[in-house]
């Protein structure tokens, strides 16, 4: 199996999410990664979408999601051409001995503190899932207390735009 990131313009209408994910569901696919919100237009979201599977089933959701009425457009994102990102927020114990090791590490990764507490400091890192991994794995053996990551978000690289107005010169039938 192999990762791929699809780039799933909709219709801001409720249930649209619904729909998707359970396409996914039905055809017994795990969705690895969901993220979704608004774009540059009010009546159009993004979701990007990432899975694990073989090239031709994701040809066939792929199909049966340009069927959805709601669907606008679907592009797979290669990594090698687009930029991908998530964010980490992570929860790390520090005490005096540890705290400064630390923050060299955060200062390493290009992230930064959010928050101190006497035992503890948040992290928020945003970048790759290569480069979320490997600050996860420093950090482990200060002891990780809790940890959430989003959704990746992901754009095509250079100037050219999915979101374009001319996406839909007819209207569907309603």
């Amino acid at each position: 199996m192999s990762r791929h990131t699809l780039s799933v313009l909709v219709e801001n209408k409720p249930g649209v999410l619904a729909r998707i994910a359970g396409l996914f569901s039905r055809r017994g696919f795990n969705i690895d990664s969901l993220a979704v919100g608004p774009t540059e237009h009010d009546d159009v979201s993004r979701m990007t979408i990432v899975v694990n599977v073989e090239e031709l089933p994701l040809e066939q959701v792929t199909k049966q999601l340009n069927k959805l009425i709601e669907v606008i457009k679907i592009v797979e994102l290669d990594p090698a051409v687009s930029v991908q990102r998530e964010l980490l927020l992570i929860k790390v114990g520090a005490d005096r001995e540890t705290r400064s090791h630390i923050l060299e590490t955060v200062q390493l990764f290009r992230a930064k503190v959010v928050d101190v507490a006497p035992d503890a400091v948040t992290i928020e890192a945003t970048g790759n899932v290569d480069k979320l991994d490997a600050l996860l794995r420093v950090l482990e053996p200060y002891g990780i207390r809790e940890l959430v990551q989003s959704g990746m978000v992901a754009l095509g690289r250079g100037p050219r735009s999915i979101t374009d107005r001319s996406l839909r010169a007819t209207p569907r039938p309603a």
